[in-house]
């Protein structure tokens, strides 16, 4: 990280970013070419959980290269300032890599699950329509590496 002044390691607020964030964006390569997908998730065990159909797009270029770089948020906030060139923002981020492991059996397609919806506020049991269990694929994305982000002022 460039900007060392702004690098956060302490990890109670890296697990609060991951507490707090909605969106986990992944980036892949394909052909040669980036492409990024915003998807819901959940994170546990230094891991990040996403769904996904099986086949598309996402499915294809994760066949052929496993490697994935994820980028995740807080909720930030822009400062306003009477000057333009004083305008800020408050935000925290995270930007990360590891490879996808494809989950296709069901007991863990279930806990993958579980984590997710758990990230969502759905800590009740949960029950799937084995149907759709068989048609879902979890991805599962331990983390090598993440480097934290933090801009602005935070109690």
């Amino acid at each position: 990280m460039r900007r060392t002044d702004k690098e956060v390691t302490d990890q109670r607020i890296i697990d609060e970013i991951f507490a707090t964030a909605e969106v986990c964006r992944i980036a892949m390569v394909d052909n040669g070419e980036p492409y990024v997908v915003p998807l819901n998730f959940g994170y546990r065990d230094n891991a990040i959980y996403v769904h996904s159909a099986a086949g598309g797009r996402k499915m294809e270029v994760l066949r052929r290269n496993r490697r994935v770089c994820f980028e995740i948020e807080s909720p930030s906030a822009i400062v306003r300032h009477a000057e333009p060139c004083h305008w800020g923002s408050r935000s925290r981020s995270l930007i990360g890599y590891g490879g996808v492991e494809i989950i296709t059996d069901r007991a863990q397609k279930r806990r993958g699950l579980d984590i997710i919806m758990a990230h969502y506020g759905k800590t009740d049991l949960n029950v799937y329509n084995e149907r759709q269990l068989d048609a879902v694929v979890i991805l599962r994305i331990p983390i090598e590496s993440v480097a934290c982000k933090q801009l602005g002022e935070w109690d």
